[in-house]
Order: C-alpha cells, then structure tokens, then sequence
C-alpha cells in the first residue's frame, strides 16, 4: 500500500513539475519572440510528454527498461481506448481540420517501425530489443514530423487540430512578464527529478512485493497515471464541443511517446521486449489504425457505439493481459 502511495504521489509531482516548466518556459519563448504556434508544437507538446519521458529516463538509468516499454506503451493504448472511447461516449466527437490526413497516419507509421524493431525473436530469432540505431531511426522520425508540422502550420491560415491544442491549453500565457517565468522552470525540474526518482523507485517496491513483471507495473499502474493529463483534457475538451482538441491532445501525445520518449530511453539503456510485448504493440497498432475507417466510413465522426467498443477493447485488452 505504501509503494503505490508513492507512486501516485511521484505521478502528482510530475503533472505538477510538467505543469510548471511548460508555464515558465513559454513565458520566456513569449518574452525572446517566438512565435505562439512554434511554442505550442514544440515547448507544450514536449512539455505534456514530460512525466512519461522523466519516468522512462529515470527506469532507463536504473536498469528497468521493462517500466520503460510498458509505460509508453501503456499510455499509448489508454489514451487511444480508454481515453478517446470514454471522450467519444461524453460526446461525439465530429473532426475537423488535418488529424486524418497528417496525424493518424504518422503515428500508425511510427508505430509500424516500432512494431518491426520488436519483432527480432521472430524475424532472427534473438532476444528482441530496441536497441540505440533502432531509437535514432525513431528519433530522425520525429525530427521530420516536427519539420513538417510547423512548416504546415506556418504557411496554413487553416486553424487545425494541433493549432487549437495550443491556443486551448491553459498553460499558453503569452504575456511579457516574466518575473518569476525562471523560477517555474527551475521548480518543474526539481518536481520532475523528484517525481520520477520517487515513481520508479515505489514502482520498483511494488512489483517486488507483487510479484509483478515491472512491465506490468508500467502498463496498468505507472501508464495510467501519465496520461491523467490527457483524460482530463480529452474530456472537457469533449463536453465542451472541441473535438480537435480532444483527439489532437491524444494522438499528438501518443507520436511523443512513440518517436521521442521511447528511442530517448533507449539511448540511455536499450530496451529489451518483455514476454507479450509484441502483443501490446500489436494492439497499440490497430488502435491506430481503425481510426483512419472510423473517421472515413462514419464521415469523420467518432460516436458513441465506436467509443464504447473502443472501451470495451481497453477492458478486455487487461483482462487479456492481466490473466
């Protein structure tokens, strides 16, 4: 009871410490004259990833990749499941904007790469690993995929999804002051250090005391807590009738966990597939991928009957797993 005490408490610390950095570290993008949209694709984005990416470097350092995999993974799978099916039972969600033109596909290709890296044991029949050269792959990925975003925003006047991701998240202060802008971003990383160093380790204690694969852990309790952020925002973003927001948030969140959070864990430390892994990024794979026909067939409408399978799937998904 005490490990996961912990746990949530070190998963609190890094919403908190995320919450922060992003806060001050627009300020001071505002205040050197950087455009809102870059600071939106890159500093928030980058900044609401930032309790998964802590916990998976944290893990990586300390020899539990397991935690590492499972974490991503796990976040990837609620957020297109649990998430997105509970935002879409709430309300419909009906698309606007490039989502399936540019975002969907892209995550389901870089899902698909990193679906084909775990697949050593059954291609050459050794120990699947994300190995270092697989996360500069994954890496120079994401590099296109930022290049790409912010020269489509830049030359658009057509407000999209991750355009409104920016100008809704609360955390966007674009004033000039910036008193105490340095003081956020120092407390954001010390909430951070703090929160991951404290969530490892009661994560650690629990899979001891539980006798849990740590990429259990990862997938079910630590992957949980990391994507709160998304929930709430997925959520109200949904009752309140944005649904590009409520899907962008989700699927942009997912390409940082995929192509940036997982290949910078594994240069500190490659990963090494755990037992079933191949079947959570099988699942995570075509998560991705039924949304490209959902929004197509259903004229890009994600309604209700599609978030309760969507729900259902996560449900059985840990059924499956757990059992």
């Amino acid at each position: 009871m005490i490990a996961f005490a912990g746990i949530v408490t070190g998963i609190l610390l890094l919403i908190f410490g995320g919450t922060a950095l992003v806060h001050g570290a627009t300020k001071i993008a505002a205040r050197l004259g950087i455009s809102p949209i870059v600071v939106g694709l890159t500093v928030v984005a980058f900044g609401t990833s930032m309790p998964e990416l802590v916990v998976n470097v944290v893990g990586a350092l300390r020899g539990e990749t397991g935690l590492a995999f499972g974490n991503v993974i796990g976040s990837n799978i609620a957020n297109l499941a649990l998430v997105l099916g509970v935002a879409a039972i709430l309300r419909p969600l009906l698309l606007h904007g490039d989502l399936v033109q540019r975002e969907v596909p892209l995550l389901l290709f870089g899902t698909t790469v990193l679906s084909i890296f775990a697949l050593d044991q059954f291609l050459e029949g050794s120990p699947s690993v994300i190995t270092r050269s697989d996360a500069l792959v994954l890496l120079l990925i994401f590099s296109v995929f930022i290049y790409i975003t912010v020269m489509d925003v830049l030359r658009s006047r057509q407000t999209d999804a991750l355009v409104t991701d920016m100008k809704s998240n609360p955390l966007i202060d674009m004033q000039p002051e910036v008193r105490f802008a340095w003081l956020f971003v120092v407390l954001g990383v010390l909430l951070l250090y703090g929160g991951g160093e404290l969530t490892v380790k009661a994560s650690v204690e629990l899979a001891q005391r539980l006798n849990l694969p740590m990429a259990q852990v990862g997938l079910f309790i630590v992957a949980l807590g990391t994507s709160m952020p998304e929930l709430v925002t997925s959520v109200i973003a949904a009752i309140r009738k944005e649904p590009d927001l409520a899907v962008g948030n989700l699927i942009g969140s997912n390409i940082f966990n995929a192509l940036l959070v997982l290949p910078v864990s594994a240069l500190v430390s490659p990963i090494a597939i755990p037992p079933k892994g191949a079947v959570d990024l099988a699942f995570s794979w075509a998560l991705a991928a039924l949304l490209i026909p959902i929004f197509i067939l259903g004229k890009a409408k994600l309604g209700r009957v599609p978030g309760m399978l969507m729900l259902l799937s996560y449900i059985l998904w840990v059924v499956f797993r757990i059992g």
